[in-house]
C-alpha cells in the first residue's frame, strides 16, 4: 500500500471522473449518468440533483484533469484554492462499513464540494509524499486518460480505460515479428 486506504479510493474516484471525459467521450452526460458514478464511486451525502449540480461535478473535473499533470508548484495551489473554497475542516469519521477516515465536509455540503474536497486531501497526501509521479496520462499514442500508478515498481503506463497496454503490446509483438522477418 502506497497511501492510506481512503487516500487511493479518493484518487481512484478522481481518476475515474477525469476518466469519464476520456478521448472525447462524455461518461457524465446526465443526471442518471452522475447517479450510477456516484453510486459506482460509492460516495454518499445529500444531492440536489439539477443541471446545475452536473455542471459543477463537469467543471471540477475539467480541473482535476489539469491537476493531474500539474507541477508540484501548481498542484500545491490548486489543491489550497479547492480546501479554501469548500471551507474544509478535516475530522474523523466512521460510516457505512468503513473504519476511521477523513471528512473534510460535512455530508449537507454541495456535491461538488465534497467531491473536490476528497480529491484535494487524498492530492495532499500524494504532494506530501513526493509522489507526483505516480499521477500520469496514459502512454498510448491515441489516449489522453488519466493514469494512477500504485504499483510497487512505478510501472503503469496505461490507462484502465480500454485496452491501451493490450493495443501496445500486439503493437510491439507485430513490430518484432516484422522486423524477424
Amino acid at each position: 500500500m502506497v497511501f492510506a486506504p481512503d487516500t487511493e479510493v479518493a484518487l481512484r474516484t478522481v481518476v475515474n471522473l477525469v476518466n469519464s471525459a476520456a478521448n472525447g467521450r462524455e461518461g457524465l452526460a446526465t443526471l442518471q449518468d452522475l447517479d450510477k458514478f456516484l453510486e459506482a464511486e460509492g460516495f454518499t451525502g445529500s444531492r440536489v440533483r439539477d443541471a446545475r449540480e452536473l455542471a459543477s461535478v463537469h467543471a471540477l473535473r475539467g480541473e482535476l484533469a489539469a491537476l493531474w499533470t500539474a507541477g508540484e508548484d501548481a498542484a500545491v495551489k490548486t489543491v489550497n484554492r479547492l480546501l479554501r473554497e469548500a471551507r474544509a475542516l478535516p475530522q474523523l469519521v466512521k460510516h457505512d462499513g468503513w473504519d476511521w477516515h477523513l471528512h473534510a465536509t460535512l455530508p449537507a455540503a454541495p456535491l461538488a464540494d465534497r467531491m473536490s474536497t476528497e480529491a484535494a486531501m487524498a492530492l495532499a497526501d500524494v504532494i506530501r509524499s513526493k509522489e507526483m509521479d505516480r499521477l500520469r496520462a496514459c502512454e498510448a499514442a491515441d489516449c489522453d486518460a488519466a493514469v494512477l500508478d500504485l504499483s510497487r515498481n512505478r510501472s503503469k503506463r496505461y490507462c484502465d480505460t480500454g485496452n491501451c497496454a493490450n493495443r501496445a503490446h500486439v503493437a510491439a509483438y507485430r513490430a518484432r515479428q516484422a522486423a524477424t522477418g
